[in-house]
């Protein structure tokens, strides 16, 4: 990019003051950090949306292939540093800020996380916009602008509280709401047969509530490039915002109800399904942004093509797991029932479309919803759907004649006390791919998970390991390691990961390992700064640095860590010397998960021992990390210098904060599994430690028998933490307070393997 003169630096300067006076309505003086913020962000935006129509007029010129990835949630992250990078601008802005006094990280901290994800399938999802756009490639990504996201995570006496996460409170100047643009979501009513005017059956849905969708859309640009994609998020509208005879007639409630049950589809992300009015909103909301998704798209189509019969050359639907899955019965219905095109035909077309993404294992986390619920909500879609299977099924018998074992495991209908759709098997058999997200992980589902359907469909599964963006977890995260870098080797590895194999020959150089010491340090000192103001505790930056941040668990196995660390803790008060150690764990337990919500308060309440405790100073802390989120995580990686990847094998799937870690310079510690294996194969076994059994030992002794309690009693030191943790001594107040961790470990057969694998 061209260099940029001192005008433009005036340019700038003076815009963001502009927006400042005439978009915000405020006065540029005195300086304050949210309007400079909010300036600076309509002066970034300007520019995106100027390279985005740009953009939009040369893709409807030359008509690319565009990708639609669907995904429930994104985890974006602060979008203000992100986009200035992306642009170009850095040196820009903050030339144009020296006049406030402000540092960009200082406007950066304004900016609230926005409340789109969870954890990394939406951290997952947002890298893949970051690198379609910079790769050129024409994508849009399609998913729920909830009000309110998951929850801002509060600790209170240890325990997690879940509190509002009120993200858009002060307004989201990266967003464009298209309030024109509303798209009508049918739910309920029924489905009603008809012949056409050439006497062909066919169905409509009628009797129906209806919600309309608004698009918000968030600009997604490429690195250094012209490219400007698209983030296109869906609001729930009500289609009937009042009702003046009952406001007229003083129930004043009634008046807005039907407003508020209806726009309720977009407030929170994963509503509790405790109940069946939570399960029902959860199928509300898939249903609702596949719907708008597929008008969106088939508006789109449209517009330059007449036969549908050129969909799969002009459309990609990725389905980033099951929760978009609805879209398959939803195309369907729109080929067959609107369009008119023969089922076969239709079914054709269809498979071309579609690819579907896996992120789990585990067979419980695969999502099935109840007939009876499904058919209530969306009636023609079930209908659709046991089309689909008895079809399905026939082949099925056709390929494999006299197999009713596999007739039922591959049918897309569950039998049982309550029927059920599974719709991983809805999405496997309605796509053209189906992938896993790391090399382990898909061959656990060709080989156990989904045997069945990689024999029927051989070719069909393919391995594509999860991938982060290096812009954001290293260029922007790590400015100082990135510095070094970029000095080192030079730019090119901002945009090809792969170049930073020409740091190699400066591993063993002294100045380069001095200078990289020097980055580390500085990391670990901002980061002890960053954790004593948020939790009154300053860690020791002399220490070792290990982390251990990620959705709290059983799998994932904080409370492994949390033996390891009580074990260190006995191993100090016995007078031996370990080297000075802060342990840091972060993450978010689902509201309704006990057992992981008393994890949390496990690990604060060994904190509260351990920190207080003047034996321990300069020797071990343990710091639980609030309301763990992107812009926590961009602290924590360039600090960290141990990385805790310890979930059961076999069970993480892949895992991108390995990744992130790694990218930091952190050594790994973990089991041989997801993408830990290929981490390894990257940088090689002697930089990565090996942990714990493997998934092939952890199946063998399932199979052959597992007995936590023979490890409990052959090892003093893990006997001494369990006991110490059963007994009460981290827990006076309520001695039994965390006896049902004790006993899941030792009387309810321990199944994620936290007592085989605490040796090593």
């Amino acid at each position: 990019m061209e260099p940029v003169s001192q005008s433009h630096w005036e340019d700038l300067g003076n815009s963001i003051k502009r927006h400042i006076v005439f978009v915000l309505g405020n006065d540029f003086q005195p300086p304050r950090k949210d309007t400079y913020y909010s300036g600076l962000a309509y002066c970034v935006r300007d520019r995106l949306i100027e390279r985005w129509l740009s953009g939009q007029r040369l893709a409807y010129e030359t008509h690319p292939k565009r990708v639609y990835y669907m995904s429930m949630e994104f985890l974006p992250g602060r979008f203000l540093k992100n986009f200035i990078i992306n642009l170009g601008m850095e040196a820009e802005s903050r030339e144009a800020l020296k006049e406030s006094g402000f540092a960009l990280e200082e406007l950066e901290e304004q900016e609230p996380d926005p409340g789109l994800g969870n954890g990394g399938l939406g951290r997952l999802a947002s890298c893949y916009l970051d690198s379609m756009a910079c790769l050129n490639i024409a994508a849009h990504g399609y998913g729920i602008r909830y009000d309110y996201g998951i929850f801002h995570q509060k600790i209170v006496n240890g325990w997690q509280v879940e509190q509002c996460d009120n993200w858009l409170q002060f307004g989201n100047p990266w967003e464009i709401t298209r309030r024109h643009f509303l798209y009508t979501v049918k739910l309920f009513g029924r489905s009603e047969p008809y012949h056409d005017e050439r006497g062909n059956l066919r169905y409509r849905w009628v009797d129906t509530d209806t919600v309309d969708a608004m698009a918000c859309d968030i600009p997604i640009p490429g690195y250094n490039n012209e490219t400007v994609n698209n983030m296109r998020l869906w609001a729930a509208v009500s289609s009937r915002d009042f009702n003046l005879d009952f406001f007229n007639h003083g129930d004043y409630v009634r008046a807005m109800e039907e407003k508020v049950l209806s726009e309720n589809i977009s407030k929170v992300l994963y509503p509790s399904d405790e109940k069946e009015q939570g399960r029902e909103l959860r199928l509300k909301q898939q249903y609702f942004f596949v719907a708008a998704t597929f008008e969106d798209l088939i508006r789109r189509f449209k517009k330059d093509h007449k036969s549908f019969q050129a969909l799969p050359d002009r459309v990609a639907v990725q389905l980033n797991d099951t929760h978009p899955t609805i879209g398959v019965a939803e195309l369907m219905r729109i080929l067959v029932d609107e369009e008119g095109i023969p089922w076969d035909e239709a079914w054709a077309i269809s498979t071309k479309v579609f690819a579907y993404t896996n992120h789990t294992v585990l067979p419980e986390a695969l999502e099935t919803w109840p007939v009876g619920l499904l058919g209530r909500v969306l009636p023609r879609h079930l209908e659709i759907i046991f089309e689909i299977n008895h079809r399905f099924l026939d082949w099925v018998r056709k390929e494999r004649p006299g197999d009713e074992g596999l007739l039922s495991r591959v049918s897309i209908i569950e039998e049982g006390p309550v029927k059920k759709v599974r719709m991983a098997n809805l999405a496997i058999v309605g796509s053209h791919s189906v992938n896993g997200v790391a090399a382990l992980h898909s061959e656990i589902l060709k080989k156990s998970l989904f045997r069945d359907f990689h024999e029927l469909y051989p070719g069909k599964f393919k391995n594509i390991t999860n991938g982060i963006t290096q812009r954001r977890w290293l260029l922007q995260a790590n400015p100082l390691l990135s510095d070094l870098i970029t000095k080192t080797i030079g730019a090119d590895w901002i945009v090809d990961l792969y170049k930073l194999e020409k740091l190699l020959p400066h591993a063993e150089d002294k100045a380069f390992r001095t200078e990289w010491m020097k980055v580390k340090r500085a990391n670990k000192e901002r980061f002890s700064t960053y954790v004593y103001e948020q939790t009154g505790v300053r860690p020791d930056p002399d220490a070792m640095f290990d982390m251990q941040t990620k959705r709290i668990h059983e799998y994932k196995r904080q409370v492994l860590k949390v033996l390891h660390v009580i074990t260190l803790y006995n191993r100090i008060r016995e007078g031996k010397t370990i080297a000075p150690r802060a342990v840091f764990i972060g993450g978010k337990s689902a509201p309704a998960y006990y057992m992981a919500k008393l994890t949390i308060k496990l690990v604060n309440s060994v904190a509260n021992v351990i920190n207080h405790d003047p034996a321990m100073h300069g020797k071990l802390q343990l710091v639980f990390l609030p309301n763990y989120c992107v812009s926590q995580a961009e602290k924590v990686m360039p600090a960290a210098d141990l990385s805790e990847q310890i979930s059961t094998a076999g069970m993480e799937a892949s895992g991108t904060g390995n990744m992130k870690f790694s990218l930091n310079g952190a050594l790994t510690i973990g089991t041989l599994d997801g993408a830990n294996i290929e981490i390894m194969e990257e940088v090689g076994p002697e930089n990565f430690i090996v942990f714990g059994l493997k998934s092939e030992e952890v199946d063998h002794m399932r199979a052959t028998g597992y007995r936590s309690r023979d490890y409990y009693e052959r090892d003093p030191e893990l006997k001494a933490a369990l006991d110490m943790i059963g007994s009460g001594a981290f827990s006076p107040e309520q001695r039994d307070l965390f006896l049902p961790i004790v006993q899941g470990l030792l009387d309810r057969g321990d199944r994620f393997f936290v007592l085989a694998d605490y040796r090593s």
